[in-house]
Order: structure tokens, then C-alpha cells, then sequence
């Protein structure tokens, strides 16, 4: 066993990433297909990073290894698991309607070796499907896993496009849901309009938290919005902080108003905090 094996992450069906090692030292580029330890048996994906990255990524715990890469049959498998995968997800559907269960199927993932399929669904309580897990394994013969997800694991299975016009964070590289506030946004002086502040998936943009903790840090330079400040002999209210051009807006008793820095306003007096 290679002490210093590359660690390589492998993306599956519905963005779902997994980070392995390559023991046997296999000459891996990044988008090809390789063979994986699985839980029991083997899966099959396309490592996507390679190296130092991954590491930033990964977590406690052993590391599964990559078996091999893939070979033309491999991938002829994987077409045949996908048109598996259509027909299981439109026999769950039957299956959901038959015992009315209150659940929203999602996706369907069979596992490279056919020992497992996992059916992702979603729902608003917790559902008893003992009855729908029996009846699966009795049609596919093989271990049968229905997973509740949460309607932002939902989006990035699916996948799809931000309001930015960019593929979702969550399928593109996000491995785990932060908590997402409305103090974020109005950190960030944006509209609480929930069109423009949600995603796909109907919960706040994951991206209101990248720069959070920059306007943060920018608005402890100036005094809070709305405090009385004289300067220069006149009275102005701070009524806006410009994150870009890092100036605050000051309006002034007269009408008139100025874009000054943070430097610039600590020159007057504070007489009042909002």
C-alpha cells in the first residue's frame, strides 16, 4: 500500500462526491471513469479533482480506494444501469401511488454492480415505506435503500442553472449546506425579495454567505447605519455603506449629502448611535 497514494475525488450520478485513494498508483486524469470501493461490492464514477485540492475536502476517517480505471464494457454497464434506473424509478412511482404514501420520488441511483439501489425521495414528515422497500427487493432482487433528502439536496440532484446564470453551487462543488440567514442579506443591503434571494430549491442563495463576512468586516470600520455624525460643522445622518467604492453616505441637516470614507467620517463627532 502506497504511504503517500493521491486522493482523488469521484463524482456519481446526481452530484454526489466521494473522496477515495489511489493505492495502486494509477495514472488518473481528471473526467476519467474509474472503478471504487464501495460499502459492499464496487461503484463507478469520474474523478473530477486530483490531488492537493481534494484535501481541503476531506474528512475524518479511512479513505476507500480506487479499484481500477474503467474499460469500454465498464462504461456499456453504466449506459444499462441508467435505462435500469428510468424503469425502477417509474415502478417506485406505481408502487408510492399504490400504498398512498405521502412522498415525492426524486431519483433513482443504482449502484455499478447492481448490489444496490438507492431511491432518493422527499417528503414533508417521516414516511413508513417498510411495505414499498419489501415489494422493491422482491421485483429487483438486490439491497434496497430509499434515502429521505431535504429540498436543497433535492436541487442538486437535479441540477440546474442560478440566477447568475451559472450552474448551482450546490451541483458544482458544494459538499455540504451551511445555514443561510436573512441577517445576510441585509448585511449585504439586498431587497428581501424572496425571488431574488432564493434558489431552485426555494431556501436563500448559498452564495449570500461567501462575502458575508467581508461586509462585515468593512461595516466595523464605520460607525452603525442611521448614527448622527458632525463634521465640519454640520449635523448628517449615515445613511447607506457603499461595500465597493468602501464609502459611506452622509446626509447632511441642509440637503446636501457626501460619499466619504470610514477615515474620513471618524474626523467628525459622533453624536448619536442608531
Amino acid at each position: 500500500m502506497a504511504k503517500n497514494s493521491k486522493i482523488v475525488e469521484v463524482l456519481f450520478k446526481g452530484e454526489r462526491r466521494a473522496i477515495y485513494r489511489d493505492r495502486n498508483e494509477i495514472d488518473i486524469k481528471e473526467g476519467e471513469y474509474v472503478i471504487v470501493e464501495a460499502e459492499r461490492g464496487q461503484d463507478m464514477g469520474a474523478a473530477s479533482t486530483i490531488g492537493a485540492l481534494v484535501k481541503l475536502k476531506r474528512g475524518k476517517g479511512e479513505t476507500r480506494s480506487i479499484i481500477r480505471k474503467a474499460v469500454p464494457e465498464d462504461l456499456e454497464t453504466l449506459a444499462r444501469n441508467k435505462e435500469k434506473e428510468k424503469n425502477a424509478f417509474k415502478v417506485c412511482k406505481e408502487k408510492i401511488r399504490e400504498y398512498r404514501l405521502d412522498m415525492k420520488l426524486v431519483d433513482v441511483e443504482m449502484q455499478f454492480d447492481g448490489s444496490k439501489i438507492t431511491f432518493y425521495f422527499t417528503a414533508a414528515q417521516r414516511i413508513d415505506f417498510r411495505e414499498l422497500v419489501k415489494e422493491l427487493a422482491s421485483v429487483y432482487r438486490t439491497r434496497i435503500e430509499l434515502r429521505q433528502i431535504g429540498v436543497r439536496d433535492e436541487a442538486k440532484r437535479i441540477c440546474g442553472l442560478g440566477i447568475c446564470g451559472r450552474k448551482q453551487c450546490c451541483s458544482a462543488f458544494l459538499n455540504e449546506f451551511e445555514q443561510i440567514t436573512t441577517q445576510m442579506a441585509k448585511d449585504q443591503q439586498l431587497a428581501l425579495n424572496p425571488v431574488k434571494i432564493s434558489g431552485n430549491c426555494g431556501r436563500l442563495l448559498c452564495c449570500l454567505r461567501y462575502e458575508d463576512s467581508l461586509y462585515l468586516d468593512l461595516f466595523k470600520s464605520f460607525p452603525e447605519l442611521g448614527s448622527t455624525i458632525r463634521l465640519a460643522g454640520k449635523r448628517g445622518t449615515l445613511t447607506f455603506i457603499n461595500i465597493f467604492t468602501e464609502k459611506g453616505l452622509l446626509r447632511f441637516e441642509d440637503g446636501s449629502q457626501e460619499w466619504l470614507t470610514s477615515d474620513d467620517i471618524k474626523k467628525g463627532t459622533l453624536e448619536h448611535v442608531a
